[in-house]
């Protein structure tokens, strides 16, 4: 399966979650649902998911691979869409179809609904928090090892934006890197000559005096790690001196690191363009979802 891009349209969607729930099946039912086939084969069911509590719905081509992997003729009806807001206790869609099948997806199903509306959710809060700053809020690496694409998916839907996917599409010069190749004009002179293929060079600093030796060598992108309020204002302003005279403009900034809900607006007012949030993806809590089901 191809990895370049974060699916965004339906048809790419659809494949990443076929993709995502043929495996999570094969770990779950494994050589059979030894409960579900004390069903009748026959037998057919409707069942309601839930929602539990107020959040952002994600997840629900997941659900439909699930469901549709184990009986390609079930009914569904939806109710929400990805993307809206649901209340508690609020329907999210019904399905009719084989009893034996709606309880075999089930858990996974609810698994995906569940992980991805929690990180959908997470990032509406966060870009609720900088609303009106211009400061975007931005995921990391920090993902569930198999699920990157489908968190950061989420992300989206929440109203988040995409860092780079892995190590093999973008650049990203830390503190080591800097260190292993004696400097910050050593590395990004190196960084330049093999950048062919790359979305974007960026470099982390941990000084202002960092920020400036960035800038003097034509950095188009700085990650400003786990400074204070005061130095990262002051970050700002030394972006818009020293990189307003450059051909290519002032840097894109970025904060990361120790960054916390209830800070977040005092950050993104220091006129930062992006901050990067790890907890997006890899604190997340399970959003409450149900299946109910009525025999018929």
């Amino acid at each position: 399966m191809k990895t370049e891009i974060i699916p965004l349209d339906t048809r790419q969607v659809a494949e990443l979650a076929r993709h995502d729930v043929e495996m999570a099946l094969a770990e779950d039912v494994g050589h059979g649902d030894l409960t579900a086939n004390l069903i009748d084969r026959a037998k057919t069911a409707r069942a309601r998911i839930i929602a539990r509590e107020d959040a952002v719905v994600c997840g629900l081509p997941w659900v439909k691979a699930a469901l549709t992997a184990l009986d390609p003729k079930v009914h569904l009806t939806m109710h929400l869409e990805e993307g809206q807001r649901c209340s508690a206790n609020q329907t999210v869609l019904e399905m009719e179809g084989s009893a034996r099948a709606l309880l075999t997806a089930e858990r996974t199903a609810l698994n995906f609904l569940q992980m991805l509306s929690a990180v959908a959710t997470k990032t509406a809060q966060y870009v609720a928090a900088v609303q009106g700053t211009g400061t975007q809020i931005v995921d990391t690496r920090k993902t569930l090892p198999g699920l990157r694409l489908a968190q950061k998916y989420a992300v989206r839907i929440g109203g988040g934006a995409n860092h780079r996917i892995g190590l093999f599409d973008a650049i990203l010069i830390k503190e080591n890197h800097i260190a292993a190749a004696g400097g910050v004009a050593q590395v990004l002179a190196k960084a330049k000559g093999h950048s062919a293929g790359a979305a974007f060079i960026q470099i982390e600093v941990e000084t202002l005096d960092q920020l400036r030796e960035a800038l003097e060598h034509d950095a188009t992108m700085v990650l400003l790690d786990n400074m204070n309020l005061p130095t990262l204002r002051a970050a700002v302003e030394l972006n818009r001196t020293v990189g307003t005279p450059r051909k290519i403009g002032p840097a894109i900034l970025e904060i990361s690191g120790g960054v916390t809900l209830e800070g977040l607006r005092e950050l993104a007012e220091t006129g930062v363009d992006r901050i990067s949030i790890g907890t997006l993806t890899k604190d997340v809590r399970a959003t409450d979802y149900s299946m109910r089901f009525d025999a018929l």
